[in-house]
């Protein structure tokens, strides 16, 4: 229901959450620019599958660009983002005229206007082959209808691509069964994924493609197979296919497409449409514009994708996966394709306010990674990856105890185990343990000249790394030596601190700062980033940098420097303008570099000084002017949930600055009333009726009805309910949360 005129028109009540998404939101990039690097995930909420339409070529990262004009399959897909590429995938095709495999030849010109996109159901008119296609999947399978026209020559295109696959075709049965290897890493030898389809057409002729010849034989293995089956149709005739696949067998393939059963195309599309408006309906959202509507709900879409799920069942039921680490078939959980270095920020920390029990099985899919690898993973697609930095999974675990605690029967000890291992060792990888270890463990940093780049990134995050593996260990009560040494090590970002340029610095083996200096520099010392976008990785003691910087005005004078600054960059580290660099400079709000992560959380560190208004103005800020709901809607890679769930706590008025403290940090709701039905059957009731673009200041905070100017809330009081009430001004209130009671946690403040 609307209510209002113009730009100004809100939204009084949303009746059906998954109407509001818009999943090409972000699908507007290329590599030199992004806004998302994201694909239409046709998908259930944390599915082992996607589904895509496919406009790029075989292999290219950017699987599907708004801006294409031709469709060349309809691709399953696992692929977190273009960078780290797909795995497990393979395409199929609807055609007609005569038989084409190759992407080129199959390709078909398509419209946007005739393409419908929802998380749960894809349809679109390929115009080449007069055929509307359309999918919709469950988690592990996917039904297909295609609509023919009349013709002899309609077919279906199954291409399982290329480094080595398998296709074969049973006529008798209508069934294709074939498998694909195609991979970008992370992967044991004999991985495969297999899979099964049938279709509800007598299959008139079959031709299998090998290594870019057709032939009309029904089975192929080569290092590119794949396979067109054809039929006669007549006019308007509907062809139904139900593919499903598996990473362990075509048995388990097969057993995974009793997913669909015997259920009709239409029953399966609306279940799935049941679940995304279930899921997405947890969370209600009342008075806002339409289009912060259509990007809350997009956005909350994208923080239930990934990590997705890596794991089968058995005949008996029982939850088993493919190790994507040594190649067995065990029992238990598996999830897969998460960066930590992104998601440990705020992703992982939605899904322990919102979805604490699937967080539960991810850590116990953790804890096998480490049985299974000898490591945790830091970048996981579907195993190792050697991406980022950081040992951000120590954040990931920590954050998810302390917050769960033992609601939840998962091996807490082993992951712990799996903490310590990967704190004091370098691993298999330069990304996964901790590069320069030993450096760090001994002198306090990782040493600007010792060939390890990006080293002083490196020495921040894993100050903070140990400061979630101190809290982790006080909760388990471990020795009083072990919860001493990390916490001493989470002070060692104060290393790195230059007081003379009063910002985060390389230094050198023998103790002094590296030269030149350029603050404006990315990479080298920083990842991805420059010294001002990661001087404030001090999640755990912003009151220790306030100290080193001078005091409260002189940090948020820094503060302001941030948005004061022009967007200038130096880029000779890497010898050209990377997308994050263009990202920022394009965004006409300085140095803040909203599109990447290391800075994200900054503008929530004005509450640590006593300056909250300015948080509220920039929080507000970036929520209207980075975020759209439209092919162009992100101001840089999405980065599997982690920019999205960003949008989504702001837009509740708070944000986790450090995962591992019970800590939220206050900022500026965005709509006038939020509904958060949470897991434990309890509700947070959020509001703020006086809330308009233009108010975005707080002048009063009550929580439950008594009045409070502490300028954060505690996830253990969330989680038993209730009504924060938000008094919203267009006017600053330079009084509120200027006490030192109402600053949120910092290392240097515990237990004063």
């Amino acid at each position: 229901m609307l209510n209002g005129f113009a730009q100004d028109v809100y939204v009084d009540r949303v009746e059906s959450p998954v109407d509001w998404v818009n999943p090409l939101m972000g699908t507007d990039s290329k590599p030199s620019f992004s806004n998302g690097n994201v694909y239409p995930a046709i998908a259930r909420p944390w599915g082992m599958n996607f589904w895509t339409p496919q406009t790029g070529k075989m292999g290219n990262g950017w699987i599907y660009s708004y801006s294409a004009d031709r469709i060349r399959g309809f691709k399953q897909t696992h692929q977190p983002s273009p960078w780290m590429n797909d795995y497990g995938q393979f395409a199929i095709m609807p055609v007609t005229g005569k038989p084409g495999f190759e992407e080129d030849d199959r390709a078909s010109w398509f419209n946007h206007k005739s393409e419908t996109v929802k998380p749960y159901y894809y349809s679109v008119y390929l115009a080449d082959h007069d055929v509307t296609a359309e999918f919709t999947p469950t988690d592990r399978a996917a039904f297909f209808r295609f609509t023919y026209p009349g013709t002899d020559e309609a077919g279906l295109v199954i291409d399982a691509l290329d480094g080595g696959s398998f296709i074969k075709v049973i006529p008798e049965e209508n069934k294709i069964i074939g498998y694909t290897t195609k991979n970008s890493g992370g992967v044991p030898d004999n991985f495969k994924n297999y899979f099964v389809i049938y279709v509800d057409k007598p299959i008139e002729s079959v031709h299998t493609f090998k290594d870019g010849s057709l032939v009309q034989v029904s089975e192929q293995e080569s290092d590119h197979a794949g396979a067109i089956i054809t039929f006669s149709t007549q006019k308007g005739e509907q062809v139904h296919a139900k593919v499903a696949s598996s990473f362990i067998s075509f048995e388990q393939a097969e057993r995974n497409l009793k997913e669909i059963e015997a259920k009709s195309f239409e029953v399966v599309k609306e279940e799935g449409r049941e679940i995304w408006d279930a899921m997405l309906g947890r969370i209600e959202v009342e008075g806002g514009t339409v289009e912060d509507v259509r990007t809350f709900y997009s956005c909350l879409y994208r923080s239930m994708l990934f990590p997705r799920k890596f794991y089968e069942y058995d005949e008996q039921g029982n939850v088993m996966h493919y190790s994507p680490y040594n190649g067995e078939v065990l029992p238990g959980y598996m999830f897969t394709d998460t960066g930590f270095w992104d998601t440990f920020r705020s992703l992982f920390p939605f899904l322990n306010l919102m979805f604490p029990e699937l967080n539960s099985r991810m850590q116990e899919g953790l804890a096998n990674a480490y049985k299974e690898s000898g490591w945790l993973p830091e970048w996981a697609s579907p195993g190792l990856r050697n991406v980022m930095i950081g040992n951000n999974s120590a954040s990931v675990v920590a954050d998810a105890y302390l917050k769960l605690g033992q609601q939840y029967d998962y091996d807490i000890e082993t992951l712990y185990e799996a903490l310590l291992h990967g704190a004091n060792n370098e691993g298999p990888l330069t990304a996964v343990g901790r590069a320069g270890a030993d450096y760090y463990n001994e002198m306090g940093y990782v040493p600007y000249d010792v060939g390890i780049n990006e080293n002083a990134a490196r020495t921040l995050e894993y100050a903070y790394n140990d400061f979630t593996i101190y809290r982790l260990a006080k909760a388990l009560d471990r020795p009083k030596e072990e919860i001493e040494l990390y916490r001493k090590r989470s002070l060692n970002y104060k290393n790195l601190f230059d007081p003379g340029a009063g910002l985060m610095r390389g230094k050198m083996k023998n103790g002094e700062f590296m030269k030149p200096f350029d603050p404006f520099k990315w990479g080298d010392a920083f990842t991805e980033g420059n010294s001002w976008h990661y001087t404030w990785s001090v999640f755990h003691d912003v009151e220790g940098l306030i100290g080193l910087m001078g005091g409260r005005e002189a940090f948020i004078q820094k503060l302001d420097e941030v948005f004061d600054l022009p967007p200038v960059f130096e880029e000779s580290y890497y010898g050209f303008v990377i997308h994050e660099i263009r990202e920022m400079q394009v965004a006409d709000m300085g140095q803040y570099a909203h599109g990447n992560q290391p800075i994200q959380h900054m503008i929530y560190l004005y509450n640590y000084a006593g300056a909250p208004w300015k948080a509220q103005y920039w929080v507000r800020e970036t929520m209207d002017r980075m975020y759209k709901p439209t092919p162009d809607g992100y101001c840089g890679d999405e980065d599997n949930g982690q920019t999205s769930a960003w949008y989504v706590f702001s837009a509740m008025g708070f944000y986790p600055v450090c995962p591992g403290t019970d800590e939220y940090v206050m900022g500026s709701p965005l709509f006038k009333k939020m509904t958060v039905k949470l897991e434990n059957d309890k509700t947070l009731i959020i509001e703020a009726p006086k809330n308009k673009k233009e108010n975005r200041y707080v002048n009063k905070l009550w929580w439950n009805g008594q009045e409070r100017t502490a300028s954060w809330v505690s996830h253990q009081e969330l989680m038993q309910g209730g009504v924060l009430k938000f008094e919203m001004s267009d006017q600053a209130n330079p009084v509120r949360g200027t006490g030192n009671e109402d600053f949120p946690f910092s290392l240097s403040r515990e237990n004063k």
